[in-house]
């Protein structure tokens, strides 16, 4: 008989977490998002399936690389350092024993958000059919080993891949195995705001969650108008980032939801510039 309490997840997370001590900061922001639903409405008309999920990962990606790149890090033997591309990870429903599994998106703030999407959607239906990606096949590897080692074996893995920099090829482990920051849904659970957790062997600077997507009456130019309300809430790692990341990367999310259109186009222009501004390459597009 299985024990219903103690799911892989939970053998898993027992190990890698410990009391919340760590320094976590929490933000929520309520965008309006009806031209951008308009949008989808007009892509899907067209045949190009989108949803929320992929805007958001369009729209944090262009954020964080062109309003704050300096979020584009993390921590490393006490020191920041900066990634040198800017990748997502959305975990996607899969059902079944898999649960949920890691959608990795390379570049995706040079990527039009069809192609995101498109992309998001076939790691999903090639995880349902068995074939994950080498990182996701491991995610409960501890979950095998007996108890008394999981914590030790964990704080070495992340010791090799985050700390010493070190790929762990056999395991698709290295620092940059959950990307630069993680989008996650629990709108399409009824929810409207989660307060997620930081994984410490991810490494990002923050998680954000998208809540459940409501009509709301709004005050526009002085009158109440109807308009959609998509709920955001943010986890942040205070180590490096403040209230000054997170107001620009809530001021380049707001712009980005006013244009959705420029989502859905390649930003050669603003990656130049971007490039440009940070010689180091944080963050870039790969081959350039």
């Amino acid at each position: 008989m299985s024990d219903r309490f103690n799911t892989p997840w939970r053998v898993t997370s027992a190990a890698i977490y410990t009391t919340p001590t760590d320094s976590r900061v929490y933000g929520t922001l309520d965008i309006d998002v009806t031209d951008a639903k308009r949008f989808i409405d007009r892509k899907r008309e067209e045949g190009v399936k989108l949803t929320m999920v992929h805007m958001t990962t369009a729209v944090l990606a262009r954020a964080m690389a062109f309003d704050v790149p300096e979020m584009n890090c993390f921590i490393r033997r006490g020191a920041v350092v900066g990634r040198e591309y800017l990748d997502v990870m959305v975990p996607v429903q899969v059902g079944g024993d898999a649960g949920v599994t890691p959608a990795i998106i390379r570049d995706a703030h040079a990527r039009p958000v069809s192609e995101i999407a498109e992309e998001i959607r076939e790691k999903a239906s090639r995880s349902r059919a068995g074939s994950e990606i080498r990182a996701a096949k491991n995610k409960y590897v501890l979950n095998r080993i007996p108890w008394p080692l999981r914590r030790p074996v964990f704080r070495l893995l992340k010791w090799i891949t985050v700390d010493m920099g070190i790929e762990i090829e056999a395991l698709g482990l290295s620092a940059h195995s959950f990307g630069s920051f993680v989008v996650s849904d629990i709108g399409s659970f009824g929810l409207n705001t989660g307060m997620t957790a930081l994984m410490p062997a991810a490494k990002v600077p923050c998680v954000v969650v998208l809540g459940k997507i409501e009509e709301k009456p709004v005050v526009r130019n002085g009158e109440i108008v109807i308009r959609t309300i998509l709920p955001l809430t943010g986890t942040f790692d205070h180590r490096v980032v403040d209230g000054m990341q997170i107001g620009k990367l809530a001021r380049g999310i707001k712009h980005a939801f006013r244009n959705p259109e420029w989502l859905d186009d390649v930003p050669e222009k603003e990656l130049a510039d971007c490039i440009f501004k940070l010689r180091d390459g944080i963050p870039k597009k790969r081959g350039q």
